[in-house]
């Protein structure tokens, strides 16, 4: 962005800065009231708008506590086209729940997933249907102030720390980069596979989180991918560029290299009739559509043809936590206190 535009964007960040101060003011002096639910919580959330990776880290804690606990997940369910507190089930697509929490109703059937922006209605409403839930995950609370939380694990992105940031719309923080504080554990996402100690400790130099927050780093694995000889990658997705990277790094390493069209969309984009012709005619002359299972699950409430339908590759990611022992422990530890 260039210096004039900074100059015209600087003083609408102060505004925007006013007005969320203003908001934590009146919560801070009691005007408005947090409230704590019975039931154990953990927000996964962040400070900037989009991007961090928050729904595979919820995949990744579902299957860490799911085999000991009895576990849901909670979300507000972005761009859905439904009202209220939805609760998936085997007829549930993304118009009802939202592409994320569709693609976590997708990989884990057996967990209560629901949507609603009252989190604490979406709560009462989850226990009442499912009486046995033992822990709650919610999906991108870390600014619902209704709702105070048990358990807070902030998500920063390596190339971009909250603390090298600043405000909408100069920045990308939708919040103070202070209220980091209320977070019992901060991951850095998005890290190389290979992260260098040096670069670690750089890291946690710029952060210089207080004693008793855990830091951890994590990556994205990217399932194998199969060869091909002409490929469409589909994203309607905030940061494709990893993804892309992953897939043309892999060009490399094949013998016959194939080629690859890219259709980028953004995030959380609906697909119109005419953005389906524009794909199912790049993906006419493509052995393969590959696209991300956010993308898959809204794809999957359009009516397809079987052309495209057929080709259609959703790429499978999950995270790896270097330290997810130590996260894991601190982690039960909340959870033995109140269960």
């Amino acid at each position: 962005m260039n210096n004039k535009g900074n100059i015209l964007l600087a003083p609408l960040s102060w505004l925007y800065g006013l007005a969320i101060g203003f908001r934590h003011l009146l919560y801070d002096i009691h005007i408005l009231h947090s409230k704590q639910v019975k039931i154990p919580t953990i927000c996964v959330g962040n400070l900037a708008v989009g991007g961090t990776g928050k729904t595979p880290h919820i995949e990744w804690l579902i299957r860490q506590l799911s085999p000991h606990y009895k576990v849901a997940v909670l979300s507000r369910g972005y761009r859905r086209r439904s009202c209220g507190f939805v609760l998936g089930d085997d007829h549930s697509t993304a118009n009802d729940l939202g592409d994320e929490c569709m693609q976590i109703h997708r990989k884990f059937p057996h967990i209560p997933v629901a949507v609603c922006k009252n989190r604490i209605e979406g709560i009462e409403q989850m226990l009442k249907r499912c009486p046995d839930i033992q822990v709650v995950l919610l999906d991108d609370a870390y600014q619902y102030l209704n709702l105070r939380c048990g358990f807070y694990i902030l998500l920063t992105t390596a190339d971009r720390l909250y603390t090298d940031d600043r405000l909408l719309p100069y920045g990308r923080l939708r919040d103070f980069a202070r209220q980091s504080q209320k977070a019992n554990a901060v991951v850095v996402t998005k890290c190389p596979d290979a992260m260098s100690a040096i670069d670690r400790r750089i890291i946690t130099h710029r952060l210089q989180l207080p004693a008793y927050q855990s830091l951890s780093f994590s990556h994205i694995q990217y399932q194998p991918l199969p060869t091909y000889k002409r490929a469409v990658l589909l994203t309607g997705i905030a940061h494709p560029e990893y993804l892309v990277q992953y897939i043309e790094d892999k060009q490399k390493t094949q013998t016959d290299k194939g080629t690859l069209t890219h259709l980028s969309y953004a995030d959380h984009h609906r697909f119109t009739s005419a953005d389906l012709r524009r794909i199912e005619q790049a993906a006419a002359s493509a052995d393969i559509v590959f696209t991300t299972e956010k993308d898959y699950a809204r794809l999957l409430s359009q009516d397809l043809p079987d052309s495209l339908k057929d080709k259609l590759y959703p790429i499978e990611i999950n995270v790896q936590i270097s330290e997810e022992k130590h996260l894991l422990e601190q982690i039960n530890r909340y959870l033995q206190l109140c269960i």
